[in-house]
């Protein structure tokens, strides 16, 4: 069992930046995937970004890439997402979430624990 806690979010003017930690508990941290997925009220869950096992392939979604970052670090059980020049379309809850397979993938039904959330709002 896999337990994930988002910290990171909250209330930033657009242009600015946020950085979102998940800190997973439980063994084998280190062989999953790690995705943070989105979902603003109204709209479907969507993906937002990946990092295989040992963070050497990473995946983004059209409309974060090149803004936002994800990383990880083992030693520490914890995943990021660092979030430069925030729009307001951004604004969503965040989820971080954990594959049992260490490949990284955008598919929601690959990810096998999510954690709770953690809201990001953009103010424009």
């Amino acid at each position: 069992q896999v337990q994930l806690v988002e910290s990171g979010g909250g209330l930033v003017q657009a242009g600015g930046s946020l950085r979102l930690s998940c800190a997973a508990s439980g063994r084998s941290f280190s062989s999953y995937a790690m995705g943070w997925f989105r979902q603003a009220p109204g709209k479907v869950r969507e993906f937002v970004a990946a990092t295989s096992w040992s963070g050497f392939n990473t995946y983004y979604a059209d409309s974060v890439k090149g803004r936002f970052t994800i990383s990880r670090d083992n030693a520490k059980n914890t995943v990021y997402l660092q979030m430069n020049s925030l729009k307001p379309e951004d604004t969503a809850v965040y989820y971080c979430t954990a594959s049992a397979s260490p490949r990284a993938t955008i598919l929601p039904y690959e990810y096998n624990y999510w954690g709770q959330g953690t809201q990001v709002t953009v103010s424009s």
